[in-house]
């Protein structure tokens, strides 16, 4: 039972950042992607290479997988970003296409299908990370640090510009804002603070595939960020914990058939998504109006 809280902490940690760094583009500036899961594979993948061919210190895998997602996420948002809306939302959508077969197709880098194997334990000051009490520090420790960064720039004046553009565009167009690099930037943060949440993600499994990275994560992300709160702190760390810990509440639901657990947990997702927009649309813990500050 222990073993199971343990594992089941670790992972609502590691979605915790995923969520935090989503929110960060979606809640503060009002970007809608659906291709946050190609980042935090993309860190994983990154962190799992370097770990099995450079160092398994942390201060050296993960830097270098958020360079990398940050480089990445600057090619591709540069011309996503020149669309609004909805038109963002389908050409991440497209990104997340693309990066799904990338991930499938290439092999001597991601595996393919059958993924990665043997990434060795974590490093942290020269000591492995090998008990799961141990990585659970770790991954809450990670997660303190990403929320502080989030709140740090969230309360900035590059915060309050994300807030204006989210707003409206065009007034902050007319403010004198140069919202295309704004907006460039904020993905590029969230992308790098994402490949956190990757590298722990790979040295905890010590195995990563394609599976873990498709569009159902990043429908999952968007879930809890939207569930919990969108524009603030603690709404996608709530969202976060209520949908990790859910498919454990099914499972104990004898009366569900448990070959169907998956499919009643997304029709479970959509249905409180539904209820939420329509009579909450802050969240649980966002305002019932529009974006609360955090």
């Amino acid at each position: 039972m222990l073993a199971y809280i343990l594992n089941l902490a670790t992972l609502i940690c590691i979605n915790a950042v995923l969520a935090l760094t989503l929110n960060f583009i979606m809640g503060y500036a009002g970007i809608f992607s659906m291709a946050h899961a190609i980042f935090f594979g993309l860190g994983a993948y990154t962190a799992a290479y370097v770990a099995m061919h450079l160092s398994v210190s942390i201060f050296l895998t993960i830097p270098i997988a958020m360079c990398v997602c940050a480089l990445v996420s600057l090619v591709l948002a540069l011309p996503a970003l020149r669309v609004r809306g909805e038109y963002f939302v389908a050409a991440s959508l497209g990104l997340q296409v693309i990066g799904v077969t990338v991930f499938s197709e290439w092999k001597s880098f991601t595996g393919g299908i059958g993924g990665v194997i043997g990434i060795p334990p974590a490093s942290v000051f020269g000591f492995d990370v090998i008990d799961p009490a141990q990585f659970l520090l770790l991954a809450f420790v990670s997660l303190i640090v990403v929320a502080t960064i989030i709140t740090i720039l969230s309360r900035s004046s590059f915060g309050r510009n994300l807030q204006a553009i989210r707003d409206s565009e065009s007034a902050a167009y007319a403010m004198g804002k140069n919202v295309a690099v704004i907006k460039t930037l904020s993905v590029v943060i969230s992308s790098a603070l994402s490949a956190i949440a990757g590298a722990l993600y790979a040295f905890y499994n010590g195995f990563i595939n394609v599976e873990s990275f498709t569009l159902d994560t990043s429908v999952l992300l968007m879930a809890m960020v939207i569930i919990g709160g969108t524009g603030t702190l603690m709404g996608p760390l709530a969202g976060a914990v209520i949908l990790m810990a859910l498919p454990s509440v099914f499972s104990y639901m004898w009366f569900l058939p448990q070959t169907e657990i998956g499919a009643i947990q997304q029709i479970a997702y959509g249905i409180a998504m539904v209820l939420l927009m329509i009579f909450r649309p802050g969240g649980l813990i966002g305002s019932s109006g529009k974006q609360a500050k955090s």
